[in-house]
């Protein structure tokens, strides 16, 4: 990675900067050794690169109906909704950059530093404004000796451009502090994402206020629109290409370790999005029975199960969540299937009890029931009926978590909601949420077989409500077990 200009010495340095400002400090503390002569040199020769005539972001349409509906929530109040900034991963070098999902639900922007500003009107409606960062400055050099200059970091959208893409008035956001500062009257304030923001509307705003606007922009998010689900439609179809890539590279991933599958999926979430939308699960052998096996840093095994939990995140931040468990080797032991079938089983069970009227936490009684009846058929509870078992939840010693969540722009999307809109919530159609029931069988677990211990097993979909029933967004993954091994020898060749 490349510094910026370093003076060639102390002297210089000062006497040079005098003669060029303003000039920003590096990050380490220096100032950059300019000559009067090349910053003039530098601040000609440039074509105009200005863009005309934008058509506005496919989401434009979209973005305006959420405001709008935010709006009629919270009349006569000023409401503010920041995209956040950078952070610091390490000394001078910084996490790529993610916008707030409040601010990119609401405007389809991803800049960092911007704000979504929405001034009241009068007693009913508002006026949205959306502050960000301009071009650099090319006069003062701010464009080349700003670590954040446009010749760092690349070339950001004119406030003109900005305008036409997203629909909205653009201002500077370098004024919006001292305004916020100045200003009267009510205000909310989406909190945690920009501190100098939170900093001006600190004897303006209440954290009770400011949580109502946050649950509101959870809630909102609980139906998709057109838009959205077709995000989420991209999303499921570019992660299963992701799992396919994954099969045919099992050999190398076998020679080196879970490392490779992480960075295998990831290549086609580059690919064909923005990122991955959460951190993948490379869970091989007995790996697959922690939850949320992150550091991916094991062995793969011919003869174990590979759990792989993953998803796309698309360009404009909607992920899909999917999980498949895989025999290494291409072929399920007798063992693994009957567990595997197990949770096909349930999974079939829930997601049959997706459908508008239904109650939110009926897919997962109706998975949690079957596989409280496998763990009774094999054995493991002793003779208590399965009746007893779900009364005392004692099934969740093996199935461990809940059968599924919303999804969306977060992998756990709407996950502030009161539980009244959420888990005790009735679905409708446009409500998306993942099914995915689990057995894990731990590898010190000595109220089990010898033979079950180190078996992980959990299959994932992403299930969108629809008006007679549900469909499954991740369906071009296979689930039933003769189907997973067919489709793991056809791309093995």
């Amino acid at each position: 990675m490349s510094e910026e200009l370093i003076p060639e010495t102390p002297e210089q340095e000062t006497e040079e900067n005098e003669a060029a400002e303003p000039i920003k400090q590096r990050k380490n503390g220096l100032y950059p050794g300019v000559s009067d002569e090349l910053a003039e040199n530098m601040k000609s020769g440039w074509a105009d690169t200005e863009l005309h005539d934008l058509a506005p972001i496919p989401q434009a349409e979209h973005t305006a109906a959420r405001r709008a509906a935010l709006s009629a929530r919270f009349p006569g109040e000023r409401l503010v909704i920041p995209a956040g900034n950078l952070k610091t991963r390490s000394n001078d070098t910084e996490y790529a950059f993610r916008a707030s999902t409040e601010y990119a639900y609401l405007t389809g922007d991803q800049t960092q530093d911007g704000v979504l500003v929405l001034e009241p009107t009068g007693e009913q409606g508002h006026e949205a404004t959306i502050y960000l960062l301009p071009r650099s400055n090319r006069e003062n050099g701010e464009f080349w000796l700003d670590g954040q200059g446009e010749l760092w970091v690349g070339r950001r959208h004119s406030l003109t451009e900005a305008e036409q893409l997203l629909g909205i008035p653009a201002k500077d956001v370098r004024e919006l502090a001292a305004a916020l500062t100045e200003a009267t009257g009510p205000v909310r304030n989406v909190r945690g994402h920009d501190a100098s923001i939170e900093a001006a509307l600190t004897d303006k705003v209440t954290a009770e206020r400011d949580e109502e606007l946050r649950v509101y922009l959870s809630e909102a998010r609980l139906v998709k629109d057109a838009f959205e689900i077709s995000e989420l439609e991209k999303a499921c179809d570019a992660t299963a290409r992701g799992f396919e890539d994954v099969v045919k590279s099992l050999d190398k991933a076998e020679a080196t370790s879970e490392r490779f599958i992480e960075g295998t999926f990831f290549l086609r979430a580059r690919i064909e999005g923005n990122d991955i939308g959460y951190g993948s699960i490379c869970a091989a052998g007995p790996h697959a029975t922690t939850l949320h096996w992150v550091r991916n840093d094991g062995a793969v095994r011919p003869g174990e199960l590979l759990l792989l939990d993953a998803g796309v995140e698309t360009n404009d931040l909607y992920t899909a969540d999917v999980t498949r468990t895989l025999p290494i080797n291409g072929t399920f032991s007798p063992l693994q299937r009957k567990i595997y079938d197990a949770v096909y089983e349930a999974q079939e069970a829930g997601i049959a009890a997706v459908k508008p009227g239904a109650a939110f936490r009926d897919f997962h009684d109706a998975s949690q029931r079957v596989l409280a009846e496998k763990l009774v058929e094999w054995g493991l509870l002793g003779d208590l009926t399965v009746e007893k078992v779900l009364e005392l939840g004692l099934q969740r010693r093996w199935t461990l978590h809940g059968t599924g969540h919303m999804l969306g722009m977060d992998v756990h999307d709407c996950a502030v909601a009161r539980t009244e809109a959420y888990v005790d919530g009735i679905l409708e159609p446009g409500v998306c949420l993942t099914v995915e029931p689990g057995l894990y069988f731990q590898a010190d677990d000595l109220t089990v077989p010898e033979e079950y211990r180190g078996i992980g097993v959990r299959i994932e979909d992403d299930i969108l409500v629809t008006e007679d029933g549900n469909r499954n967004l991740s369906d071009k993954l296979p689930r039933q077990a003769d189907e997973v091994e067919a489709w793991m020898a056809r791309l093995k060749g």
